[in-house]
Order: structure tokens, then sequence, then C-alpha cells
């Protein structure tokens, strides 16, 4: 039986509710903002579909997208053939990448730093972004809000999609998946059901989710010392992250003054 990822169609479906397009304009401002201006070109790691990735290029951004699982690099190249957008997709761990090439922009996107396991995982997958970015460049890392696991969710774990005449219902986690308090790990329990007008077709999963606190983010930016924070945000808007309306824990990383990059 294969899982959520190994469905690349299907869990881009899950994601659908997403409004990719005014997340990569909001990027793309703060790379204005807190940056060396509009990139000429753009990472996404653990990119699945690489959806980002096809919407920068789209921009006339030159994306690459890399991503672990084979299945999703297979999927983000048709889609982005199909399209007839150029994003170069490669294969690769989000902690132990080497392109040999700089980037003006790196990002990671609807929380795949959840699938960080370990403090030396999550400095270790900085270095290489760090490594990556070219002078002037930033890295913007999508969280989910630390709300979601210490108070009131922020976000609901069941919701509905249609596209194209496909209806799903989606539950990933819920209040059930318990996070164990030493590792901080749950197993989120997916399923999704999908209706296409034949027989409903049903995906079942467990996910490791590791949450990390706002705390411990700022811990791994000082332990890997090659980037530091330069604005946090708690949407695609200018919602500070401490504010009530805030759903997502968004920080724009960048280089420190006087800091060498790396060769990548």
């Amino acid at each position: 039986m294969t899982g959520i990822y190994d469905d690349p169609w299907a869990y881009e479906l899950a994601c659908s509710f997403r409004d990719v397009e005014p997340e990569v304009d909001a990027v793309l401002a703060w790379c204005r903002r807190h940056g060396a201006g509009a990139p000429g070109s753009v990472l996404e790691l653990a990119a699945g579909p690489a959806e980002h990735a096809r919407a920068f290029a789209r921009r006339g951004v030159a994306a690459t997208a890399l991503d672990l699982n084979p299945a999703m690099c297979a999927y983000a190249r048709e889609r982005a053939a199909r399209e007839g957008v150029a994003v170069d997709v490669v294969r690769g761990d989000m902690t132990a990448f080497a392109l040999g090439r700089r980037f003006d922009l790196v990002v990671t996107m609807l929380d795949s730093t959840s699938h960080l396991m370990t403090l030396d995982a999550f400095v270790a997958h900085l270095d290489r972004a760090a490594e990556h970015l070219a002078p002037g460049g930033l890295y913007v890392v999508e969280m989910s809000h630390p709300r979601d696991r210490l108070g009131d969710p922020s976000v609901g774990t069941a919701w509905t999609v249609e596209r194209d005449g496909v209806r799903a219902s989606v539950r990933w986690g819920g209040r059930e998946d318990v996070l164990d308090p030493v590792t901080q790990i749950a197993p989120d329990r997916v399923v999704m059901t999908i209706e296409s007008g034949a027989e409903p077709r049903t995906i079942r999963d467990v996910v490791p989710y590791r949450f990390w606190t706002a705390t411990e983010l700022a811990a791994a930016v000082r332990l890997s010392g090659r980037l530091e924070i330069a604005a946090q945000y708690g949407d695609f808007g200018d919602v500070p992250v401490t504010d009530a309306a805030a759903w997502r824990m968004i920080s724009v990383l960048r280089q420190p003054s006087g800091a060498q990059p790396g060769i990548g």
C-alpha cells in the first residue's frame, strides 16, 4: 500500500485549497523588502509537486525544485512540461544536497520542515540552504504556527476540496494523534477519500510530524550560524507572527552582515 506522498496527484489535490499565486507574490515582496530585490533564481526544497517553483517560473524566475521522493520528482517534471514552464527538478535530501550553484531565493513551504526529526537535521538543513544562497539572497521557510500544537489550533485538520469535477475529503492529523512530549513527534494519521463519479478511492497513511517551537527555530538558526532571522510573519501578508490572527510561522532568513557565501 502506498502513502499520500507516493500519489503526487492526490497530494496536490489535497493541498489545492492553497492559493499559490498570491503566496509567491508575498515572497517576492519580502525579497524586495529584506533582500537584494527581485530574485533571478529560486530553489524550492521538499518541493513535492513543485507548485511554488512552477509559479515562480511563470514569473520568469529560473526555478529549481528538490524533493526526495522519486514519484514526486517525476510528477513535478510532468506538470511543468504540461504547463510549458521551465523547472529543473532534482532528487535530493533537504539535509544533504549539493547542487554546485547558488540561488537568489530558497524556499521551503507547507511546513515541510516537520520532516526534520532532530535538531541536528534542522541545523544541517539550514547549513545546506545557506551554502546555496547568493549574496543578498533570502531563505523563506513556512512552518505551522506553534498555536496548532500548544493551544487552540489556528487551522483545521479536516477539509474538502473540489477541482476539475473531482471531490476529495481530507483528514490530516488531529487531537487523537498525540505528540510525544520527549521527541515532539506525532504520528499524524491521514485519510483522503476521492470521488470522481466512479467508486470512491481512499488513501490511508501515517505521517510522522515533528513539532518545532519558535524558540527551537531560533536556536537552530544560532547553532548553524550561517543565517539570521530578518523577519517573521503570521501569514502571507504583514500579520505579525505574534498576532492573534496569525495562522503560520513564516521566517525570512538571510546571511549575517559581512558573512561570506558558501560554494554550494
